[in-house]
């Protein structure tokens, strides 16, 4: 689901048959009338944030429309069983890449925050990929991200999802291929009632002010207005690109610098749950070949970086790592903040690019999208990128 693809569908939620631009104005639309369509209360002016890349949501006073679906377990959950407690409703694709990893780790953050309160929220997803509507997506997702038993990762049968879909105006279609979906989260009050919506932008940098944002919402709506664990500020990060000097820390100990001084480097970037949608750990170690011919050839050595603010724990990439049949042969380094990744423009995951030792990007490929490439095609790709 690459995020150009992603933006490209959030200029066309087609409400009331308006054409809508992204952020708060697809959020004013929707709140003029409610996603149940009943007449809403006046919307409340935009809060101004520093950080562009995050959405400051939209106000929303209507009746959330009931559904029945099928959650993780298979277990049949509607959402007027919820009633009571705040629901952060989310719409995520259980084989995304893309932004709704950054939605869930959001979402998990936001509990966090509120403490002993959140046992007074209920999260709640649903799928919204037409060709993975089976339990297995549902299950398997909620696995790999660490919310097995944290959240109700609902599905059902096609015409069931399409039905949610329209009643919250999610656009969900498979596109050349790849899978669109409008990455929408609503905020639904004790008494059933939406109260905010949330878009999530593809910015790794941003999921914990996302997370925060989310918090103070969900606060709002319980009794006594809990007071959050953490003060988060919403500045826009700072992020760190291939003209900038940075070290990482690297797996198993030491540090990876990137940026100038440090050469000509081969970067990729990923995270342990694709294993859900490729064969990650057998692409890695296919990677040793690239590094071994880097070195005899005089080649950019090959640098990995996990998005362990993305991760479903700390322990899972070394886990991981420990697990594989062969070490890799190639460091691989940890951006926690996501700032380096934001900074390299990484979309998708994985992500590899190639940037000079001027920080100049050579070539970048979505393999997400593309597909792992072979080590021959990798190598001409390198050399073909180098002369230019």
């Amino acid at each position: 689901m690459p995020y150009w693809r992603q933006v490209s569908r959030r200029l066309h939620w087609t409400v009331l048959g308006i054409a809508l631009a992204i952020g708060a104005g697809i959020g004013a639309v929707i709140a003029a009338t409610g996603s149940s369509g009943e007449p809403a209360t006046a919307v409340a002016n935009t809060p101004v944030i520093p950080n562009p890349r995050l959405d400051p949501s939209a106000h929303l006073n209507a009746v959330a429309p009931n559904f029945t679906l099928t959650d993780q377990f298979g277990k049949r959950v509607s959402l007027r069983s919820l009633r009571g407690k705040v629901v952060v409703l989310s719409f995520n694709d259980p084989k995304c890449t893309t932004i709704c990893p950054l939605t869930t780790t959001a979402l998990l953050h936001a509990k966090q925050l509120l403490g002993p309160a959140a046992s007074q929220v209920a999260l709640v997803g649903v799928g919204a990929n037409p060709e993975a509507t089976q339990v297995k997506w549902v299950r398997d997702y909620s696995r790999l991200h660490g919310m097995l038993h944290k959240w109700r990762f609902l599905t059902g049968s096609l015409p069931e999802l399409r039905r949610v879909w329209r009643a919250y105006y999610i656009e969900a279609a498979v596109m050349n291929g790849s899978v669109d979906h409008t990455p929408a989260t609503y905020v639904i009050g004790p008494a059933g009632r939406e109260t905010r919506l949330y878009q999530t932008a593809m910015a790794y940098s941003s999921v914990n002010q996302l997370g925060y944002e989310l918090a103070q919402s969900i606060a709002a709506l319980l009794p006594g207005r809990p007071r959050l664990s953490g003060l988060q500020y919403l500045t826009e990060p700072a992020l760190h690109g291939p003209r900038d000097p940075v070290t990482l820390p690297r797996v198993g100990g030491g540090s990876v610098r990137l940026g100038p001084g440090s050469g000509a480097h081969l970067v990729l970037f990923f995270d342990t749950w694709e294993t859900e949608v490729t064969n990650l750990g057998a692409q890695l170690e296919a990677l040793n070949s690239y590094q071994a011919t880097a070195r005899r050839d005089g080649l950019p050595p090959l640098v990995a970086v996990d998005e362990g603010g993305v991760e479903a724990s700390p322990q899972a990439l070394p886990r991981f790592l420990h697990r594989l049949p062969h070490p890799l042969s190639y460091p691989v380094a940890v951006d926690h903040s996501g700032s380096v990744a934001d900074g390299y423009r990484v979309q998708d995951s994985p992500w590899l690019e190639l940037v000079s030792g001027k920080g100049r990007f050579l070539f970048y490929e979505d393999l997400a999208v593309k597909g792992w490439p072979t080590l021959k095609q990798l190598l001409t790709q390198v050399r073909v990128a180098q002369t230019k």
